[in-house]
This record gives C-alpha cells, sequence and structure tokens, in this order.
C-alpha cells in the first residue's frame, strides 16, 4: 500500500529495494547469473537452506519480475530477466544521482 507521505516513485523504487533486501535472494539471483537458468534443486546445492525456503524467495523474485520460469517437464527452469534488473539499476542510479522531484507528498 502506498504510504501518504511519500511519493509514488519513492515507494516504487522501496518496493525494488525490498525484493533485494533478503542475502537469499541476493544469492540466488547470483547464482542465476553464473549459471543462466537452472532448475531449484540446482540452486537448493548450491546454499545452505531448505528447499521450500528456496522456492519461497524463487517465487518473490518471480513475482518482481526478477527471475523468470520456464516449465520443463515435471520441472521448472529459473532465469534472471535481465531486462528487469537493468530497470531497477537504471531507477536506482536515478533515484542517487538525479533528485528531480520532492521524496514527500505535498499533502
Amino acid at each position: 500500500m502506498p504510504s501518504p507521505d511519500f511519493s509514488e516513485s519513492l515507494v516504487d523504487l522501496a518496493d525494488r529495494a525490498k525484493v533485494l533486501s533478503h542475502p537469499a535472494r541476493l544469492a540466488i539471483i547470483r547464482h542465476l547469473a553464473q549459471h543462466d537458468e537452472c532448475i531449484c534443486g540446482d540452486i537448493v546445492a548450491s546454499l545452505p537452506l531448505a528447499q521450500s525456503t528456496v522456492s519461497r524467495h524463487l517465487r518473490v523474485l518471480q513475482d518482481a519480475g526478477v527471475v523468470r520460469v520456464t516449465p520443463d517437464g515435471p520441472r521448472s527452469c529459473y532465469c534472471l530477466d535481465r531486462g528487469t534488473l537493468r530497470d531497477m539499476r537504471v531507477s536506482f542510479d536515478a533515484f542517487l544521482t538525479e533528485p528531480k522531484e520532492s521524496i514527500t507528498t505535498d499533502a
């Protein structure tokens, strides 16, 4: 839910930051960046987490558009959506280098 005290763009940026705010999700992103695509079991094998935990974090990343899922028979293949990651990077860079609008609403 948007905060009435902050601009919509700042709330959107905060939502994007939340997606990246867990070390497990960052580790999953790094794993996928190094392996292009893989199944959940490959990711589980690379992390000190249970399969259910990895699946939960993959779902958060998928819901945010950071990870794409392709069914492969009984399994699913996961890969990064590099376009989404690029858009996120541009948003953060713009926020840090080109503050053009107020961070609060005019309420």
